[in-house]
């Protein structure tokens, strides 16, 4: 659109993860990955939230076990990783979204329905927190006139956070083996335990 012109000083910029608060929701497998990969990144503290205390697997980052509350008001980046339960659907609401700093990025992972997108959709259009980048939504895929689509400030990807060749072999052997063991009547080796 030939947005694309002579670099000026603040043209692009948005806010780095040097000395940064990340709060994950939900430090399961995928909220202990992702904490691993940011952290090179120079955080300066994680918090996390879940259905109780982990402290094993927060040892590894110092990861802080604190409520939703208090994530939502410290951190400058929140991803959401946890399990969509009964407890988690719309949890990333109109409240929550208020108290997240103005300068907060929101990124969703889990499930679409763990966000009331409208609350975030306000959040977002009056500037109440400052991004967000989803990789779910409900439905998916969004219909093409959805308001989340009209934002510059929201990035939105077609549920592809598992896009790799490798990744996608691992995910069809581990269903495979789910399903022999199933019809063997034996203990699925990769059962989900909500």
């Amino acid at each position: 659109s030939g947005g694309w012109t002579t670099w000026k000083p603040l043209w692009m910029c948005g806010y780095g993860l040097s000395d940064s608060t990340v709060g994950i929701i939900g430090l399961g497998r995928i909220g202990q990955a992702v904490a691993r990969r940011l952290k090179p990144f120079g955080v300066k503290k994680f918090l996390y939230t879940s259905s109780r205390p982990k402290p094993a697997c927060a040892a590894e980052f110092e990861a802080e076990f604190v409520p939703l509350t208090r994530l939502a008001e410290e951190s400058d980046f929140i991803v959401v990783t946890c399990a969509l339960t009964p407890a988690t659907q719309g949890m990333c609401n109109k409240d929550f979204f208020g108290r997240m700093k103005k300068t907060s990025v929101f990124v969703n992972t889990s499930r679409g329905t763990v966000v009331n997108q409208e609350d975030l959709y306000d959040a977002l259009a009056h500037g109440q927190i400052a991004a967000a980048g989803l990789d779910v939504t409900t439905p998916e895929p969004l219909p093409t006139d959805h308001p989340l689509l009209s934002l510059k400030n929201c990035v939105i990807l077609p549920h592809v956070g598992s896009a790799t060749y490798a990744t996608r072999s691992t995910m069809a052997v581990l269903a495979a083996n789910n399903l022999l063991a199933g019809l063997r009547g034996e203990p699925m080796p990769h059962e989900l335990l909500l």
